[in-house]
């Protein structure tokens, strides 16, 4: 690598998420509750899935395996988003903004993987429940988590690799409240049409394999719960559905929103609102939409706070 490549700056700024000081307070209180709530609702559900003898089957071994992906996902970006609140010179070092972005981008994928995974284990109980428990082993369903990070990771090593390898030579205000990929490439100082390349092809061929597995997945699901004669037995099937549909519906919306439209100052806000939603919103409402819309879920739940208040009384 020439002189002209290597990185010159050592530290990043962020515009974060509004530059009034009025309004900053109660940003940081509705955002630092979100975050609690995200904390408390994907912890609860690990421990609600390991600790019931009933919950143990794949469905809620993929969920559980979801909310610590949420956990750490949504980490990797609120705290810091938090603390930047409260400070006039939101900055971050150039090592700092790498494993940001690295973690960020590695976990964002994972999730992604996930929620494809349980569209097929979806696919697999309703479309074929008399093999379910030879298909849907722990070996495979292990195997298929461990695939899903490895795939999460390598597309992130690819990505972190091509913007961080990018001379930044100033200025250095990234416009947003997290290292991301838009921002970060407006403010190379060289060419950044590989790197754009690299991330189209990347989130368009990954978004297609997903959406291509959710979709075909669903439709053999619909094409099975429409052979139900009975009216109440297709509510009940499909129920076991939604929630992994608002899921899936609300987390790719949001992302293809970001990452594939033209990027310019006139989306600046708006890629602000979708980034939070699929940041901070989306990992607080996936483990309470499946508390709310599971009954098996519920029912645990109840039976879990019973025995704390029995235990305390």
């Amino acid at each position: 690598m020439d002189s002209r490549n290597k990185t010159q700056v050592s530290m990043f700024g962020f515009t974060g998420l509004t530059d009034s000081r009025e309004l900053a307070p109660y940003l940081f209180i509705v955002f630092l509750l979100a975050y609690i709530v995200t904390i408390v609702g994907n912890v609860g559900m690990m421990v609600l899935v390991w600790s019931s003898s009933n919950l143990q089957t794949p469905m809620y071994y993929f969920l559980s395996s979801l909310s610590f992906v949420d956990l750490l996902y949504s980490s990797s970006v609120t705290p810091k988003m938090l603390f930047d609140f409260f400070n006039v010179k939101k900055s971050i070092t150039f090592l700092g903004c790498a494993l940001q972005f690295y973690f960020f981008v590695a976990l964002a994928n994972t999730e992604a993987m996930i929620l494809s995974n349980m569209s097929y284990d979806r696919y697999v109980a309703i479309c074929h429940p008399l093999h379910y428990t030879l298909i849907m082993t722990k070996k495979r369903c292990f195997s298929l988590v461990l695939y899903s990070s490895s795939v999460g990771f390598l597309q992130s090593t690819v990505l972190t690799s091509c913007v961080f390898n990018l001379p930044f030579c100033g200025p250095t205000l990234i416009k947003h409240f997290y290292c991301d990929i838009p921002p970060l490439l407006k403010l190379s100082c060289s060419n950044t049409l590989q790197c754009d390349l690299v991330t189209a092809v990347l989130v368009v061929g990954f978004g297609l394999y997903l959406l291509t597995t959710i979709f075909l997945s669903y439709a053999f699901i619909i094409s099975s719960i429409l052979k139900i004669a009975c009216a109440k037995g297709r509510q009940k099937t499909f129920s076991t559905c939604s929630s992994h549909i608002i899921c899936v519906g609300t987390f790719c919306a949001s992302v293809f929103f970001v990452y594939l439209h033209p990027h310019s100052d006139a989306f600046e806000k708006q890629d602000k609102v979708a980034s939070v939603f699929y940041c901070i919103v989306t990992p607080m409402l996936n483990p309470l939409i499946y508390s709310l819309r599971n009954e098996e879920v519920k029912k645990n739940l109840v039976q879990a706070i019973r025995k704390l208040y029995f235990h305390f009384h």
